[in-house]
């Protein structure tokens, strides 16, 4: 994965009814280790990473790049979104195309925030960068990202076996610019 290319970063922070998406902070430390080292978050996602690990490994402010927003929920991370080029995805449809995808601590699941970040992160890219499709793998047995792929305009592209697990590949059409 690599970046998005001329976008400047970072952009102003993005704010929803509920959630700001903004550039990762110091503070943000010890909710990206949580994250990295969710058994539940990772439950599809290979498995996670262990804690002793990620507190060895982390820098006091995690790192930064274009198209990682941290969501914020009353001034604390409870996720992230990832808009990143899928320069090497291993499957044609997906590879070049601006790729989709977050994490949200299970203690945020539930509440429709995955579906107001990403919403608003997809916006974002649309004004940033117009025309352009957005791609997302999922495993297929994972219902809940099943359903947020289809309520974000995700069709599916094709399935395939990889790291021993069905997955999905969606596409969403590229919004078209107002004339």
């Amino acid at each position: 994965m690599s970046e998005l290319g001329t976008v400047a970063w970072p952009p102003e922070p993005i704010k929803t009814e509920r959630l700001v998406l903004r550039e990762s902070e110091a503070r943000d430390r010890s909710a990206f280790i949580e994250l990295l080292a969710s058994p539940e978050v990772h439950t599809y996602l290979g498995g996670p990473r262990p804690r002793d690990e990620l507190e060895r490994e982390m820098p006091g402010a995690p790192e930064r790049w274009p198209g990682s927003f941290v969501v914020d929920l009353d001034g604390a991370m409870i996720g992230q979104i990832l808009l990143r080029r899928a320069t090497g995805h291993s499957r044609p449809a997906a590879t070049g195309k601006a790729d989709l995808g977050y994490l949200f601590l299970p203690q945020a699941w539930g509440f429709g925030y995955a579906a107001e970040a990403c919403a608003a992160a997809l916006d974002w890219f649309d004004g940033t960068l117009p025309g352009e499709p957005v791609v997302l793998t999922t495993q297929s047995a994972n219902v809940g990202s099943m359903r947020l792929a289809a309520k974000l305009g995700f069709t599916e592209v094709e399935r395939f076996e990889a790291w021993d697990a069905e997955q999905w590949l969606g596409l969403r059409s590229p919004v078209t610019p107002s004339a």
